[in-house]
């Protein structure tokens, strides 16, 4: 039986057809993966599946009636967001019955009853939280379980749908997340499972489909399949799975020399970066990795320590200092805090480099245009032109008007903290590659914090693992991957 099923689903935006007559089906008890680069038309997909877009043409099918007649089907489906949506300045327990009608509550709300109900279900997801705490006070990844738990207390569903759910666990609370999956998946719910990650892919779905350029062009059971599939059928090509993307051209020449860095995260830090280096940082989720970074781009407080660029003292404290001086910081949470939304590509990337763009006291368009024109064909950004706001393009995409604004300001030392977060594996492959080029090319040195094992043995030169915010080892890029784990989770340390 099909609990939910598009059929030759359709969906058109000025100049580009998003979904070609696509036709995807999922069943009770069944964790379906879907897969395709940013941009496939996944995104597009989830938004006529749960309603938000209203496709041309075809049909959406729930418990095989036609839910675009009645739209109170697609309250069936609990959907999940990959990015955090939750009301910081309220209650766990507030958060998770809203609207709280979920909890049974009507007229007045009983906080403390409100609160009682709340218990079962923080046990049920492992969250290890209090109901009364402010949302605002937990952790990232308290964060995200919540979200999702919220999403199932109205045991009404029938799908449960997973946008990139891992981004902001541990890998103690991913663990946890799959067990919580694989029973709900046992009480009979569909779940889509949507994800960047083939190796989390590989350890919990049974069936994949896969999108290329808004069509649906394979489906199979996951044991039936490998690695290699489904990357040939995300991007209609062949990738080599041994590629190393470190730099070729490390200089001698010490481009930054930390010294006994001590702050809120992160105690008596020392290490040196060199020209033409990519330097990984790895380490759990909270061992200190970015806010070390922050510290020294002057965004965190610094306790004790020093830092030399060029042999030249570096001023900390000041994050107009450390632009202005060539140190640029690239942010993890890229919606948040790497792009400005609203505005267009060419806003973007001009707004770091304003002084250089004026003509008299006005900024030159032509000036500006031409910057952005150059950012779209160097770093082969996909737009249909510089005027598109920012927020609607893909991950990846974005990623590349952020380096692209980045070098732009001529910097000679670039951090990527979490570079390919939410970003498919064949744009992946096209960061690695820039991050390569700008080391060997430009000479810059590069700081790259991943939490990703694979990505940061293929990438680095060297690699400095942190540990409850001390560093717990320093390897070179032939290093074996469990020695790396070892000191991640303190067994080196």
């Amino acid at each position: 039986m099909k609990i939910l099923e598009a059929k030759k689903i359709t969906k058109m935006f000025p100049g580009v057809v998003a979904l070609d007559s696509v036709d995807v089906a999922f069943e009770p008890g069944e964790i379906h993966a879907i897969i395709g680069e940013n941009g496939a038309g996944k995104s597009t997909l989830i938004k006529c599946l749960t309603g938000v877009y209203e496709p041309e043409e075809g049909i959406v099918e729930i418990g095989g009636e036609n839910a675009m007649k009645n739209k109170s089907l697609f309250d069936k489906i609990a959907y999940v967001p990959q990015e955090i949506d939750l009301f910081t300045y309220m209650s766990v327990a507030e958060n998770l019955f809203i609207p709280y009608e979920k909890s049974g509550v009507k007229g007045t709300v009983n906080q403390k009853e409100l609160e009682k109900k709340a218990i079962p279900i923080l046990k049920k997801f492992s969250i290890p939280v209090n109901p009364g705490d402010m949302v605002g006070d937990i952790s990232v990844s308290s964060q995200q379980l919540l979200q999702i738990a919220r999403a199932t207390v109205h045991e009404n569903y029938d799908v449960l749908m997973l946008d990139e759910p891992t981004t902001s666990l541990t890998t103690r609370d991913s663990k946890i997340l799959f067990e919580i999956v694989e029973k709900i998946k046992a009480e009979g719910k569909a779940i889509i499972f949507i994800s960047h990650k083939l190796e989390e892919i590989f350890q919990l779905a049974d069936v994949i489909t896969v999108f290329r350029n808004g069509k649906k062009v394979a489906y199979s059971n996951l044991k039936d399949v490998d690695t290699n599939w489904i990357i040939k059928q995300m991007t209609g090509r062949e990738l080599d799975q041994n590629e190393k993307f470190y730099s070729t051209q490390v200089s001698d020449e010490v481009l930054m020399e930390v010294k006994g860095l001590t702050g809120e995260r992160f105690t008596n830090i020392s290490f040196s970066l060199k020209k033409g280096e990519i330097l990984g940082f790895s380490g759990l989720v909270g061992a200190g990795r970015s806010e070390l970074m922050q510290a020294i781009f002057g965004y965190l407080p610094v306790y004790k320590g020093s830092v030399k660029v060029d042999g030249k003292d570096w001023k900390l404290g000041d994050t107009n200092y450390s632009v202005k001086h060539g140190f640029i910081y690239l942010p993890e949470e890229r919606k948040r805090q790497g792009i400005l939304p609203v505005l267009s590509i060419r806003e973007n990337i001009s707004i770091s480099v304003l002084d250089e763009l004026k003509s008299g006291i006005n900024i030159s368009q032509k000036k500006e245009e031409e910057l952005a024109q150059n950012v779209i064909e160097t770093y082969d950004v996909k737009t249909p032109g510089s005027d598109k706001k920012i927020q609607f393009l893909s991950g990846g995409n974005q990623q590349k008007v952020i380096i692209g604004r980045a070098m732009a300001s001529k910097p000679k030392l670039l951090v990527f903290d979490e570079p390919t977060k939410g970003i498919d594996v064949g744009t992946k492959t096209e960061i690695y590659r820039l991050m390569k080029k700008l080391a060997e090319e430009e000479g810059l040195g590069i700081i790259m914090i991943s939490s990703e094992m694979e990505e940061i043995i293929k990438c680095s030169n060297r690699v400095i693992t942190l540990y409850e915010g001390k560093i717990s080892g320093e390897f070179s890029e032939h290093t074996e991957q469990q020695d790396i784990l070892g000191a991640i989770i303190g067994i080196n340390s």
